[in-house]
């Protein structure tokens, strides 16, 4: 049997048990997906959710309104720069697109901190409240967090410690936004500590739950 004849029979032998793969859907689409699973827990939050004191808490403060831009923002950026990396041959440089939304968002919420009177529709927050929002922002972000992941795995990403860093970022941004929803206080530098706990967690959790196999990445 000639080498060609044989070539062709290794190539027939390989191919014989093939199945056809579904096509992979855009990043943007994919994140798009992820943000629509966000919306839908913002819907239920939104039914013990007062819009209008939380409208005067934005008005009252610019930092309000900016800090919870920069979370969404860094939920929406973050996750397409996860999806997007998670693709075999995409730039790494995807990753610093997030970048301005996260130092928005850490500054806003830093300024806020400094603010020497508090704003008009908060209430004084109970001492050990910061602790439940800590909850809350935890209990929100880890199925996000699960959820990006499988949304990532069939990808096969080339980097996994750094698409789970940004799959972790944005639904600790995605939880941080949501959690304003029903978060009737001012910011304290307390409140901020253990937000920046929550969000260091998520990530970590990101990271360090990340692993190579042949489906990418695993918890």
């Amino acid at each position: 049997m000639s080498d060609h004849a044989t070539h062709e029979l290794l190539i027939a032998r390989l191919a014989r048990d093939l199945r056809p793969v579904a096509p992979l859907a855009p990043p943007w689409q994919r994140a798009a997906a992820w943000l629509v699973a966000a919306v839908w827990v913002g819907v239920l939050l939104s039914l013990f959710a007062d819009f209008p004191a939380l409208r005067a808490r934005l008005m009252a403060a610019p930092d309000m309104w900016l800090s919870l831009l920069g979370a969404a923002l860094t939920a929406i950026l973050a996750g397409w720069a996860a999806l997007q990396t998670s693709v075999p041959g995409r730039s790494a440089l995807c990753a610093l697109v997030p970048l301005p939304a996260v130092l928005l968002w850490i500054g806003a919420s830093t300024a806020g901190c400094l603010r020497l009177t508090p704003i008009a529709g908060t209430v004084p927050e109970a001492p050990m409240h910061p602790m439940v929002c800590l909850e809350f922002l935890l209990l929100v972000s880890l199925p996000l967090l699960l959820l990006l992941t499988w949304q990532v795995r069939r990808a096969f990403p080339l980097r996994p410690g750094l698409t789970a860093c940004l799959a972790g970022l944005a639904s600790a941004g995605a939880g941080a936004t949501l959690l304003a929803l029903i978060h009737p206080f001012d910011a304290t530098g307390e409140d901020l500590g253990l937000h920046f706990v929550g969000v260091v967690i998520i990530v970590a959790l990101g990271r360090f739950g990340s692993g190579k196999s042949k489906e990418g990445l695993l918890f």
